[in-house]
């Protein structure tokens, strides 16, 4: 095993790790330069060269990628390689109507394959496993991540599928599930759906939860181990990439090692872009080094972490990240999926006909249920003397959202005078 794990760069003696990064790097941006107008054109508008990065540090001379500049070249305009040499196209929920497109050639699925395989047998998984994976739509990709990875160690597989929540609990108990794939809120929820019908944990044969797309706090780990009787492992990853694991936990369960040699991280200050000092939060920023197809530089994810210097009990060298909640961008996790209120807004417009005046949103999470709620002020605009016509409006708003958002969205119509501070879109989740 640990031959294997050499070869994926696990165990990877630190300076020959730098220098293996410094020279993917130089390819990487030598090839974003000449292949990706974009990147061209930002490097000419920033005065920065390719030739300028000599070392790591050096980066820092390059500009930033930001979720907008994804949305803004919809659909193929940042693919550095010709659209024959793409396999596989992804879409992910983008900050307006259009999504987020990324492809993948043959040998980019290889790499992530063993990404999200690495992740999972760090996590035990292996081929006397049942992987069972409940992620919403707006996570569809990586439920396919995940299933190819869990294939490829021999486990069996329940693959993605949209089902209620008693479905998944039938299917949990029934189908004798080892491990369990989904978000830390979900993993609550279905923990109280168990623990309320009387199901002792102790005749279930799941022993091991893998939880993506929110933080996992210290509390919430307690619970689901402590009420499920199991071990639940934290995984990081990008829609925008798309693909999980690209951080993991080992075995310690103390912070994510990060995929090194994948990707080059940076913790920057969130308000100047400059790097922190090492083990303060900040914004972690990601480079790709072996993506062929959609390469990113300095991508700003948005996400609150903070690197830990200490190097890992566990063997490995790959550096280690503490995700802490929170976003820092305009965007909110629901349920693993990143929502922005602009792609709320140009949905609700696309549907109504209309740019609504009066309107809230809020993140809802209760014991059994989570999802978006939608405050829609009734006013001249959205008015209608027939009761079918609202009803019909609400119901058509709700499912545009649930469909383009990939997580549950309700809508309540509602008095404008109720509506609180006009300048306040999103709502707390407690009022």
């Amino acid at each position: 095993m640990l031959e294997t794990d050499v070869k994926t760069g696990q165990y990877m003696d630190p300076a020959q790790r730098l220098q293996r990064q410094l020279e993917l790097l130089q390819a990487t941006i030598n090839r974003a330069h000449g292949t990706v107008p974009f990147y061209k054109n930002r490097f000419m508008e920033n005065r920065a060269e390719p030739s300028s990065v000599e070392s790591l540090d050096s980066i820092g001379r390059l500009p930033f990628t930001y979720r907008k500049d994804l949305a803004e070249h919809y659909p193929y305009g940042l693919f550095a390689v010709p659209l024959r040499d793409i396999v596989r196209i992804h879409t992910a929920p983008g900050l307006g109507v259009h999504p987020v497109v990324s492809g993948y050639t043959r040998q980019d699925l290889v790499i992530w394959r063993e990404i999200a395989t690495r992740a999972l047998s760090t996590a035990g998984l292996g081929a006397s496993d049942i992987l069972q994976i409940c992620l919403d739509p707006g996570l569809a990709n990586w439920g396919r991540d995940y299933k190819d990875a869990a294939e490829a160690l021999g486990a069996s597989v329940i693959p993605l599928t949209s089902l209620s929540m008693e479905k998944q609990r039938m299917i949990l108990a029934d189908y004798k599930t080892s491990v369990l794939s989904t978000t830390p809120t979900f993993a609550v929820q279905l923990m109280n759906t168990l623990l309320a019908s009387g199901v002792n944990p102790n005749e279930l044969a799941l022993r091991t939860l893998v939880l993506a797309g929110e933080p996992l706090t210290p509390e919430t780990r307690q619970a689901l181990e402590e009420g499920l009787h199991l071990t639940a492992w934290s995984h990081y990853g990008l829609s925008e990439v798309p693909g999980p694991g690209l951080a993991f936990e080992c075995e310690e369960h103390h912070g994510l090692h990060l995929s090194e040699d994948h990707f080059l991280a940076e913790i920057v200050d969130p308000a100047s872009g400059t790097p922190v000092p090492e083990g303060e939060e900040g914004e972690l920023t990601l480079t790709t080094l072996t993506t062929r197809a959609f390469p990113l530089i300095r991508f700003r994810t948005g996400d609150r972490m903070r690197l830990i210097p200490e190097p890992c009990p566990c063997g490995r060298t790959l550096r280690r990240v503490q995700w802490l909640p929170g976003r820092l961008d305009d965007t909110v996790l629901i349920r693993g999926v990143k929502v922005h209120q602009d792609q709320i807004l140009s949905h609700m417009s696309r549907v109504l006909s209309l740019v609504p005046r009066h309107f809230r949103f809020r993140p809802v999470r209760g014991e059994t249920a989570s999802g978006l709620e939608v405050w829609l002020g009734v006013d001249n605009d959205v008015f209608s003397d027939e009761v079918k016509i609202l009803e019909g409006r609400v119901q058509a708003v709700s499912a545009a959202l649930s469909q383009e958002l990939g997580v549950p969205v309700s809508v309540r119509l509602k008095e404008t005078t109720q509506m609180g501070p006009e300048n306040q879109k999103w709502m707390p989740e407690a009022l």
